[in-house]
């Protein structure tokens, strides 16, 4: 489960997937596959998230890593390179961005026990 802090001393990663109400969840079947066999198995990663949107025209994923070099590491690896052109295929577009946290907001009367 993600930990957002303003703290966090590692890179942040949110890529966006513009994809079609048909191919959704082909897609979003391919990325959870991907997830579950590759890219959370590769040294750095911390943890990680899939999100689709009610119209299912785009899919969002956030991951932590504990470093730039490893998000870039795990790009290279031989099969997750076959399955990002998989997933390219069935995308219109595709766009991870590196992130630092500048804020994080929290409702305290929710956490509070």
């Amino acid at each position: 489960m993600p930990d957002i802090r303003r703290d966090f001393d590692g890179q942040t990663v949110i890529t966006t997937f513009e994809v079609t109400p048909g191919s959704a969840h082909d897609v979003l079947d391919l990325l959870t596959d991907a997830w579950d066999q590759v890219i959370r198995r590769q040294p750095g990663f911390v943890s990680g998230a899939i999100h689709l949107n009610d119209a299912q025209t785009r899919i969002a994923t956030y991951s932590q890593w504990r470093d730039r070099k490893d998000y870039q590491a795990m790009l290279r690896h031989e099969e997750m390179r076959r399955r990002n052109r998989d997933i390219n295929s069935m995308c219109k577009s595709f766009e991870p961005v590196m992130y630092e946290v500048q804020a994080v907001f929290n409702n305290d009367a929710a956490t509070a026990k």
